[in-house]
């Protein structure tokens, strides 16, 4: 398993969960999930075979080694089986925060949606309050899955902004909405 040089511990569990450096194995898995949750990415077509071995090989590999990454990528794992990946990106060093991602495997999200996310946030908040340091994370999402602001709420998330009209999504402006979360808060 690779290793992040910038943490000191490298899986954090929970109950039958488990966040661990994202692995190759997963990176397909991750792609289909991908692929099928387009319409709520900020992705724009598709992703390949091709196109997911060079991101994993060119983007991702480089993560492991670096001081201070630009993000921070992991498996989810829910008894050893990768269910979900997502971390910490668009990470700023300097003012101590980063916005959190994340995608579940997509047959699980109709009846397991607000479990998993719920398994997840307290060990990516982990990573990211107790091993790192970070003083905020936020979710920046369209507003298109209402399920998801109720599960981050739940958690101890606050709407910080809306951002009106701030995408265009199937023929129309959509807003995107902000949630975050302060350490200690």
């Amino acid at each position: 398993m690779a290793q992040y040089k910038i943490l000191d511990q490298q899986s954090f569990s929970s109950e039958k969960y488990t966040l661990v450096p994202i692995r190759m194995e997963d990176r397909f898995d991750i792609m289909k999930w991908r692929n099928e949750q387009i319409y709520h990415l900020r992705q724009a077509e598709p992703l390949t075979e091709g196109e997911q071995n060079w991101y994993f090989d060119h983007v991702v590999a480089k993560l492991f080694d670096s001081e201070k990454p630009s993000q921070l990528l992991f498996s989810f794992l829910a008894d050893n089986k990768c269910i979900g990946y997502g971390g910490l990106v668009h990470i700023n060093w300097l003012d101590k925060h980063a916005e959190l991602s994340f995608i579940m495997a997509t047959d699980l999200e109709e009846d397991n949606f607000d479990a998993i996310w719920s398994a997840y946030l307290p060990l990516i908040e982990e990573v990211a309050f107790r091993n790192l340091d970070f003083h905020k994370l936020f979710v920046y999402a369209f507003d298109l899955r209402p399920h998801l602001y109720k599960s981050l709420e739940k958690n101890g998330y606050f709407q910080d902004a809306r951002l009106k009209d701030h995408c265009f999504f199937q023929g129309e402006f959509k807003d995107v909405v902000i949630h975050s979360k302060l350490r200690n808060k």
